[in-house]
């Protein structure tokens, strides 16, 4: 009798498909903070809409040269406690093979990394719509630097790296309801709690300038999205990637459908800015979830993120924190909706056979959601609260209050966003355009 022959189980091949995929997914979620700074920088009013974009722009800048030099090692490398990774090899990209395969996928390391670093980008990018207004661009670069280093990197290696405490625990985050929009909204709502309200708030108007900006912010967004949620599968051959696609475009719909239902009950109006507002709040919940549920599931996380999300971004008037683009009820909230509705609606036909409460699986899995939620939102807002505090008490977080009410894009950009002096007319007219845009700024309403 022959001897029994033992294969081994044949290695993975890098793809070509894969990899081409996973790259454009990168382009895509690279789109997403342009479109971000697009979104915000319609939601302020016209003396800050430079500043507002380039906070979002900054972290193109700032997070891409960290992730390089040591990020991406203390997020996905060797774990160390589960708490944070490290791999000197990785330390400035240096001893990483061109064609050297991602643990158990078959694309590059270098495609991985680079697919993970716009998340990295775009998650400190989504704080700065809370501080609109009133925070000096020193002060903000260098919070970013920080913020990212003890905040973003480690809790990066909770959810996805091997051996963090989340991912071992089995906490489901597909593509970034704790990592990114829980860690984010909590890191603004310890922020603002620090530095403080604008000047004006809840008497001054503080409307949108632009809301066709933000409706192409919000359209940027959505449509890079898609990279978001379905790159994060890492691969296209077993169909999750498809299904967090289609999940990603009917969670979004219900949302903004939902908040505009609600908005013409509480408000009497469907407005624009609802339904741009609406359309993220979906994005957003259904980011950690849409793996994991079926899209009626993820109708049932839309619309239920779309209403809760539309309460929530009027509790900073009944709170009293100046909670400016609303990163608190819109990214915190929907953040905590989505990945805590995964303990009810994982229906076990998608990225794992895991069920939730509507599926016959009891509540284990959404205490394990709940932790997973709870230990990045408290450890998050207090370690950026404290972040905040000392960079208020060294260099100052905050212009002065002359710069705020003159306009924080001439205070620390040196430049407008429009200049009317080429509308016509000559100088007189320029004046008479500018007198009309601070008398429509400095007119009061009631909170």
């Amino acid at each position: 009798m022959a001897p029994a022959i033992t294969l081994a189980a044949e290695a993975p091949k890098l793809s070509a498909a894969n990899t081409g995929f996973m790259l454009i997914c990168s382009a895509l979620v690279m789109l997403m903070t342009p479109g971000l700074a697009f979104f915000y920088g319609g939601m302020v009013r016209v003396k800050s809409t430079l500043n507002m974009l380039m906070m979002s722009f900054i972290s193109l800048g700032i997070v891409t040269i960290l992730w390089v030099l040591y990020g991406f090692s203390m997020a996905f490398g060797t774990d160390s406690g589960s708490l944070i990774g490290w791999n000197s090899d990785w330390l400035g990209l240096s001893n990483i093979g061109l064609t050297q395969l991602w643990d158990g996928y078959t694309i590059p390391i270098f495609v991985f990394m680079v697919f993970q670093l716009m998340f990295a980008i775009i998650t400190p990018a989504l704080i700065s719509g809370a501080l609109a207004d009133r925070v000096k661009f020193s002060a903000w670069a260098l919070f970013i630097t920080l913020w990212a280093t003890v905040v973003y990197f480690p809790v990066a290696h909770w959810v996805w790296g091997a051996g963090g405490w989340a991912f071992e625990l089995g906490v489901i985050d597909f593509a970034g309801g704790t990592a990114v929009h829980i860690n984010a909204g909590a890191a603004a709502l310890g922020v603002i709690l620090v530095i403080g309200k604008r000047v004006g708030f809840k008497r001054d108007p503080m409307r949108p300038h632009s809301l066709p900006l933000v409706m192409l912010g919000a359209g940027l967004l959505w449509f890079g999205w898609f990279g978001f949620n379905a790159g994060s599968w890492l691969g296209n051959d077993d169909g999750v990637g498809a299904l967090m696609f289609v999940n990603t475009q009917v969670a979004t719909a219900a949302a903004m459908l939902a908040w505009l239902v609600y908005e013409k009950i509480r408000h009497g109006a469907f407005t624009t800015l609802g339904a741009a507002s609406g359309a993220v709040a979906g994005l957003v919940a259904i980011t950690p979830s849409g793996g994991a549920v079926s899209p009626l599931g993820a109708i049932a996380v839309g619309a239920i993120a779309g209403v809760l999300c539309a309460m929530a971004v009027g509790l900073k008037y009944k709170f009293g924190y100046d909670d400016s683009l609303d990163v608190v009820g819109v990214h915190l909230v929907g953040g905590v909706v989505g990945s805590l509705l995964i303990g009810f609606f994982a229906s076990g036909h998608g990225q794992s056979e895991v069920e939730g409460l509507f599926y016959g699986g009891g509540l284990t899995q959404f205490w394990k959601q709940c932790a997973g939620v709870f230990a990045v939102l408290a450890y998050s807002l207090i370690v950026s609260a404290i972040l905040a505090f000392i960079l208020d008490k060294t260099m100052g977080m905050r212009v002065t209050e002359d710069e705020e009410i003159t306009g924080i894009d001439q205070a620390e950009h040196a430049e407008t966003a429009y200049d009317f002096s080429g509308a016509g007319g000559g100088a007189a007219k320029t004046a008479a355009v500018a007198a009309a845009v601070g008398g429509a700024e400095s007119k009061k309403v009631d909170a």
